[in-house]
């Protein structure tokens, strides 16, 4: 596939979509820290959390982004870039709770980026 022939919005689409997943899953760490027990009422309880909510929003926009990139971009090529969640998680895991980054970290999303980067030039 030519790269060059990729639009604003596919590009948008390839790497927005991996944030929006990596978002959902801060929100849902969020969700965890107020959540009961796994009960009636606190399944009832978490059905109507508004952060819950928010993230399968996202989630769900993510899902819809998705189908329309895939119309215009083989899977193969495009799912390789669902790999960025491996990088975005940590990062937003760092600026919003406090998780630690190492060097191991940093390694190994350079070699999820070099792998992406194989796959798709």
């Amino acid at each position: 596939m030519d790269f060059s022939s990729l639009t604003p919005a596919l590009w948008l689409g390839l790497l927005g979509t991996p944030l929006m997943i990596a978002m959902g899953q801060v929100l849902f760490k969020l969700t965890s820290r107020s959540i009961g027990s796994f009960s009636v009422g606190g399944l009832l309880a978490l059905a109507v959390n508004p952060v819950l909510l928010a993230a399968l929003v996202l989630y769900g926009l993510g899902t819809i982004i998705w189908i329309y990139v895939l119309r215009s971009v083989p899977l193969t090529i495009a799912y390789s870039f669902m790999g960025l969640t491996f990088c975005f998680v940590p990062v937003l895991a760092q600026v919003f709770f406090g998780e630690p980054l190492s060097l191991r970290y940093a390694f190994g999303a350079m070699l999820i980026i070099a792998g992406l980067l194989t796959i798709n030039v």
